[in-house]
């Protein structure tokens, strides 16, 4: 009888360790979006939520961190401020650490970061300029925006053909 309850009790402990271990799991997947999906992120990266691939609405990417640069560009008449999310931020929800980033737009246009760009205090995926959300008429809704005025290494012409508007999506590659 001992030995019965002895087995029971071990069967129930690995039962709720393996419980805990896929709740646990399940809690670090992303949330599913609920609006209109305006950014997917594929490839190697760690965090998907379905299809092997990460989907964000506006609402989960406001629900991060945001970061707002003020610069000029050269793309725009005078001083700017973009809010978003860093660049770096959204890698590192998505488990990324190494590799490029092809970055494409809603026409198909592509340009490839390497994931050394994302850096704390560098490129942003803005959302919002001048505090009001970018139509895709206005270069939104993503636009890669960089830190231009803060730092001359930005305001190269490698790095402004880096800076995509109208950005929806990201492929990671080792």
């Amino acid at each position: 009888m001992h030995q019965i309850a002895s087995t029971i009790r071990k069967t129930a402990i690995a039962a709720c360790l393996a419980v805990s271990s896929a709740l646990g799991a399940a809690a670090e997947e992303l949330p599913e979006p609920t609006g209109d999906v305006i950014l997917t992120v594929s490839g190697d990266i760690e965090k998907t939520n379905g299809d092997d691939m990460a989907r964000f609405d506006l609402a989960m990417l406001k629900a991060m961190p945001a970061s707002t640069i003020a610069t000029t560009t050269i793309w725009t008449e005078g001083d700017q401020e973009f809010t978003g999310i860093e660049l770096h931020t959204l890698l590192e929800a998505l488990g990324v650490e190494s590799g490029e980033i092809t970055a494409t737009a809603i026409n198909d246009y592509a340009v490839t970061l390497p994931v050394t760009d994302a850096v704390p205090g560098g490129p942003i995926i803005a959302y919002a300029r001048n505090g009001d959300e970018m139509s895709v008429r206005d270069k939104g809704p993503l636009w890669v925006i960089y830190p231009y005025d803060s730092n001359a290494d930005y305001r190269t012409e490698t790095i402004f053909a880096r800076s995509i508007w109208q950005l929806d999506r990201m492929a990671i590659a080792e």
